[in-house]
């Protein structure tokens, strides 16, 4: 399970069996969606598969993250998702109704994030070999003329933005999925974030760097960034904007929200001299309303991600190995 929680050993096994058997220029650059060419145009195009457990949770469902999440990985290099294949996966005696179900809020999702459902299959396992459903999306989209956002353009001196509260997506799933009751209910996060970015990319194209940080959180996002770019980052934990119930339900089930997966958020490296404005935009939308500066990219400790805690002492935000969630997206 570890290998599929987006932190070492996923890593791991993306590097040492994936990249080399497919190979080519465009998979090294690991970015959460391939920027190529074709016909003269940059597309970005992305894939991604979907097991969450339980199907439906506060704030969404397998459906809503089926097109969130692939809407947001082609807005991590700038584009504007397009159209979107979706395939199901269905176990034996699922009934009828739950499918049509995800369906429809996979349809509605689609239509709110502006993208259209345009092909897709469907498969059926026995009985005991699924999980009720599982999806798949893959997703195509236009980069505008000027865009180059990518892992590798951070550099000293960029300022580290997220755009809101952390932690809400994954504490919202292990709730439903423990029988878990708070004093406030946990939301799910997840929204589609194109037009959030659009609104950033008109304050400027220069945006170095965008990653939504779902899998192994703001943690593994980080350390993704650093070590792609070889550089170092310098965050601070108050700074974080992490929600009161999030931080107690993390304390309680001995979590750290920095590693807490996240589906309508994104982290943003935005050169100095563009921060201020950006910030101020993303404030103005309001997908972006708690949107914070929480650290800067140093050329100290390159490909180490450094916390400064309350206390005046700092700790090394590391790449998680294993998985603390689970089937979380």
């Amino acid at each position: 399970m570890g290998h599929g929680g987006g932190g070492a050993l996923s890593a791991e096994l993306v590097q040492h069996v994936f990249a080399p058997a497919f190979g080519g220029p465009v998979l090294a650059g690991l970015a959460d969606s391939a920027a190529v060419t074709l016909g003269g145009a940059r597309i970005a195009f992305s894939t991604d598969s979907f097991v969450v457990r339980p199907l439906f949770f506060p704030g969404g469902g397998i459906g809503d993250l089926a097109v969130n999440g692939t809407v947001n990985d082609l807005a991590m290099s700038g584009a504007r998702a397009a159209y979107l294949s979706c395939g199901f996966i269905l176990e034996e005696g699922v009934e009828t109704a739950v499918v049509a179900r995800v369906a429809q809020a996979l349809g509605a999702a689609a239509r709110l994030a502006g993208v259209q459902v345009v092909t897709g299959d469907t498969k059926v396992v026995e009985a005991g070999r699924g999980d009720g459903v599982y999806l798949n999306t893959a997703g195509i989209g236009l980069i505008p003329t000027g865009v180059d956002i990518r892992p590798q353009r951070a550099v000293p001196g960029d300022v580290v933005i997220v755009s809101g509260d952390l932690g809400l997506h994954g504490i919202a799933v292990m709730s439903v999925r423990e029988g878990l009751e708070f004093e406030v209910e946990i939301e799910s996060d997840c929204a589609a974030l194109n037009g959030l970015v659009e609104t950033m990319l008109a304050v400027t194209p220069d945006l170095h760097v965008l990653r939504d940080p779902t899998r192994g959180g703001l943690g593994a996002a980080l350390n993704e960034i650093a070590a792609a770019a070889g550089v170092g980052v310098v965050i601070r934990e108050r700074s974080v904007p992490v929600p009161e119930a999030v931080a107690g339900a993390c304390a309680f089930l001995g979590l750290d929200p920095l590693y807490v997966a996240n589906e309508g958020k994104l982290v943003a490296f935005v050169p100095r001299e563009h921060a201020d404005a950006v910030l101020d935009a993303m404030r103005a939308h309001p997908l972006g309303a708690r949107a914070a500066v929480i650290g800067e990219c140093v050329a100290e400790h390159p490909g180490m991600v450094v916390a400064r805690t309350g206390l005046g002492g700092t700790r090394v935000v590391d790449l998680p190995v294993g998985e603390q969630l689970p089937r979380i997206c």
